[in-house]
């Protein structure tokens, strides 16, 4: 670990074995995550809502990320009650189609249910649900988790609309083909609801925080926060906005064209680098010595 980055003991193998064109790269599954903002006091600038993955977990486990997951085939469905802008706008912002946009964000605002309690949905286009934390409520989520109901039997259950204009895409992140498990992400930003409030609802995370994001790349950096390349990638982005809703204002004009991790031999030695994002280059031996991935 360089810092506080995650960085996997069988990277450097899985590289070399790309290199020698042994390694098949595994198709990236379609992802979304959401960074929740609140606003601080006397111009603090806004705090981000940040889980810590569990250490058992296979991927980033001990990692501080943000609340999403995969998208789930029924996120595709197409009587899913909605707000905001169309599924046609979406998809070009996303540039996919417009069942893959649908699915996203979709995934986006149920994973955040799921893992956070949040939701980003009303009775009307231009409400937002209130207090989540019921019993009640906490059986619907606990459906959702365990698959007995799709995002959209939820809604109708609820006579609720997902919000897609809570949403903003902010950058979209392609895990490197080397890794065994690859995810295709759609970062989006949101402000936490009025009258809504956070909580540890996932069974992957075993701590959950609201911290500034300059506080958290600062933890970072001392390496007392363990983070992958996006998560710090977007904190620093983060940094320097003043209110959530000045970030959500920018969101429409980020560039969403993909960042993937790219491995090239370079002088006895493999060099992995992240366009655009030099803090994260990494030089790996051919052969390391036994033990491990140097950091």
């Amino acid at each position: 670990m360089a810092n506080g980055q995650w960085f996997p003991q069988d990277w450097p193998e899985r590289i070399r074995a790309l290199a020698r064109g042994t390694l098949t790269p595994v198709v990236p599954r379609r992802a979304a995550t959401v960074m929740l903002l609140k606003d601080g006091g006397a111009g603090a600038g806004p705090s981000v809502h940040m889980l810590r993955r569990r250490a058992s977990m296979a991927f980033a486990g001990g990692a501080y990320a943000y609340p999403g997951g995969g998208v789930d085939p029924r996120d595709e469905e197409r009587g899913i009650r909605w707000a905001g802008p169309t599924r046609a706008w979406w998809a070009r912002r996303l540039d996919v189609d417009e069942v893959a946009a649908q699915a996203i964000v979709c995934a986006a605002v149920r994973e955040t249910y799921e893992e956070a309690g949040v939701l980003l949905a009303g009775a009307t286009p231009d409400t937002v649900v209130g207090d989540t934390t019921g019993a009640d409520w906490e059986a619907d989520r606990a459906d959702l988790v365990d698959r007995k109901v799709s995002f959209a039997e939820f809604l109708d259950r609820r006579g609720l609309v997902l919000r897609s204009d809570l949403l903003g895409a902010w950058t979209r992140w392609i895990t490197p083909e080397f890794e065994a498990r690859r995810y295709d992400t759609f970062f989006f930003v949101a402000a936490l609801p009025p009258g809504q409030r956070t909580r540890n609802a996932s069974t992957e995370a075993d701590r959950t925080v609201w911290i500034r994001p300059g506080e958290a790349v600062a933890g970072y950096e001392r390496g007392d926060l363990l983070m992958m390349p996006p998560t710090l990638a977007t904190l620093r982005q983060l940094a320097p906005y003043a209110a959530a809703a000045d970030a959500l204002a920018d969101a429409p004009a980020r560039d969403l064209t993909p960042v993937l991790a790219r491995a090239r031999l370079e002088d006895g030695g493999i060099v992995l680098t992240w366009p655009g994002h030099d803090e994260f280059t990494r030089h790996v031996p051919t052969d390391p010595p036994t033990g491990g991935a140097p950091a």
